[in-house]
């Protein structure tokens, strides 16, 4: 869904990204995919798992994926997946990092709750 660059910037004092850096690049990525299957507005609303299993460093390529596991009437939760691209001189891993459960609720214009379009 997203793919950012972790900059010394996010970094904390010891040298890893802000897990709260990491849940707003997450929360981006579950929004991106809720709006499309919402066909308009969303807000998140809960985030009911959240599991980190490695640090993210500066230079990483951070990736989310996101895909829908349950639809309600007006609420979408998406589960987002954090991998990140980790260069180790010429060689490049691939490791999962992060991934939660996000989710959104759909909305009016207005802020109220709405119905999530069917397919």
């Amino acid at each position: 869904a997203i793919r950012q660059v972790a900059m010394p910037a996010n970094l904390n004092s010891g040298g890893n990204v802000f897990g709260g850096w990491l849940l707003a690049q997450m929360d981006l990525a579950g929004g991106i995919t809720a709006n499309d299957r919402a066909q308009g507005r969303v807000a998140t609303v809960a985030i009911t798992a959240m599991e980190f299993h490695l640090p993210v460093y500066a230079g990483d390529v951070l990736c989310c994926y996101a895909d829908i596991t349950r639809i309600g009437s007006s609420s979408l939760t998406i589960h987002v997946q954090a991998w990140v691209h980790r260069r180790n001189g010429t060689h490049v891993d691939d490791l999962k990092v992060t991934e939660g459960d996000f989710v959104f609720v759909a909305l009016e214009e207005d802020g109220s709750k709405r119905l999530v379009p069917p397919q």
